[in-house]
């Protein structure tokens, strides 16, 4: 029954992340239309990922995001050939 449950929360986990990305990119693409820059856009969107984070969870849960954004870019998981969504 653990199993069931937790397959349950990990598919419910992928569908909360998969609209969060639509979201997301929704937001950016109207950015861009918007004529922002794409660096900009980012650093906004970081800047308020981080200050909600600091809010929620405290600056210990934001530096950890920072650490594992920052493994992911140094292995390469976000090259143009390694996209996924």
């Amino acid at each position: 029954m653990t199993q069931g449950l937790a397959d349950l929360d990990a598919l419910v986990r992928e569908e909360k992340r998969l609209s969060a990305l639509e979201m997301q990119t929704d937001a950016w693409a109207e950015g861009l239309s918007a004529g922002i820059e794409p660096d900009l856009i980012a650093e906004v969107a970081l800047s308020t990922a981080f200050q909600e984070l600091v809010r929620n969870f405290g600056e210990d849960a934001a530096v950890a995001l920072i650490d594992r954004m920052r493994e992911r870019i140094v292995n390469g998981d976000f090259a143009e050939d390694q996209r996924r969504h």
